[in-house]
């Protein structure tokens, strides 16, 4: 739309005016596009984790890499050997996730909104 404006400007004015509306439309164009890149944005901030909400987080991610290893395992992609120690050790760290998670609730903690038990 500007550039449509100048272009008729610059048609209008045959005299030496034209360089300086070509001028006026790279500095508008810079000038926008420093505002864009650089200006201020209104980012919206999450809600701060607390140690519970960090932990059903965490609960969740050892779940999917349980699925994961079990699937896997099924398809042939590791050995019984490998299989049984990374799943002994996956099912050691949820066992220690869910007994904080049972040990702060106890204590009174909020659980965060929509994290599943």
């Amino acid at each position: 739309m500007i550039a449509l404006f100048l272009l008729q400007m610059q048609a209008a004015q045959p005299d030496g005016s034209r360089n300086s509306f070509l001028m006026f439309g790279c500095v508008l164009f810079a000038a926008m596009l420093m505002l864009y890149i650089f200006g201020i944005s209104h980012v919206e901030h999450g809600e701060d984790k607390t140690r519970l909400g960090y932990l059903y987080e965490r609960k969740e991610q050892i779940y999917e890499n349980l699925r994961d290893l079990n699937f896997e395992h099924k398809a042939g992609k590791l050995g019984e050997s490998d299989f049984l120690s990374l799943r002994d050790s996956m099912d050691q760290e949820a066992a220690d996730v869910l007994a904080e998670i049972d040990r702060l609730e106890r204590a009174g903690v909020q659980a965060p909104k929509g994290a599943r038990a």
